[in-house]
């Protein structure tokens, strides 16, 4: 009986979180502007957004998430990489402690702290709000988690492949280009991937500093549609598009990993 309820409640909490999503796949393909409405089997809707006839709001949304989101997963995978080096070869144990305490705050902190203090800041540094301070803003959250993704990879790592790298003749750029870069190389993808997926999904602190200017991203398009009474048709083959890009991937991940599991 235990197995059977273990079974039970597993089932049902995939359903509970499924449900929606696979909903949301069914009806991107008609055109009804109501969900749960079904007004035959079209594509037009996909069409729309791919041609770039969803609308110039919506277009535009895009665009900036993908830059801002890309940006700042591109320099806050720099940082952090940089930073989680400087904490892990830091000789006090106790300072180390104090920056690795330092580092977590930023992601234990609720997200509408975060954005408060970071548009006061741009309020008391006079820096007008828009899509600047929105880069500003997603870099330095998602810092945190990138240097959190370094770390392990530091430890497992030999401490005196970069000693012998200097000793053979290497200049300390290119040991840390050449010797220390490739091992942390999966951290700094896995720290990548995670400041993009959490730059997309980010909405409090985008709100706070995007200003009331043109700059819109997809959280805040979408906060402001509902807010009109419903959600224009093609966010649901937008979103069926990015469900379907982050399932292949994470298969395409779990594979290579078993794959390199079993080959070791």
């Amino acid at each position: 009986m235990k197995k059977v309820f273990a079974n039970a409640y597993i089932w049902i909490l995939m359903l509970l979180l499924y449900a929606p999503i696979l909903l949301i796949l069914v009806f991107s393909f008609t055109e009804a502007k109501v969900l749960g409405t079904w007004t035959g089997f079209s594509t037009n809707l996909y069409r729309n957004l791919l041609m770039g006839e969803a609308g110039e709001a919506l277009n535009n949304a895009i665009y900036n998430t993908v830059l801002i989101a890309l940006v700042a997963a591109a320099v806050s995978t720099i940082l952090g990489t940089f930073a989680a080096i400087g904490i892990h070869n830091m000789r006090h144990g106790r300072v180390r402690q104090a920056i690795t305490f330092t580092n977590n705050i930023p992601m234990i902190n609720p997200d509408i702290i975060t954005g408060i203090s970071i548009f006061l800041l741009f309020v008391f540094l006079g820096i007008g709000r828009g899509l600047f301070c929105v880069i500003c803003a997603h870099i330095a959250f998602c810092t945190p988690y990138v240097v959190l993704n370094v770390m392990p990879q530091l430890m497992k790592m030999n401490p005196n492949l970069y000693e012998a790298a200097l000793d053979l003749g290497a200049t300390p750029m290119q040991a840390l280009r050449k010797v220390i870069i490739p091992e942390l190389k999966s951290g700094m993808i896995s720290g990548f991937i995670l400041a993009i997926t959490l730059s997309v999904d980010d909405f409090a602190v985008t709100l706070f500093t995007k200003g009331s200017g043109t700059v819109e991203t997809l959280s805040t398009y979408i906060y402001a549609d509902a807010r009109k009474g419903g959600l224009t048709p093609e966010l649901r083959p937008l979103f069926s598009i990015i469900f379907l890009v982050i399932l292949v991937l994470l298969v395409f991940y779990n594979l290579k990993t078993a794959k390199q599991t079993s080959n070791n």
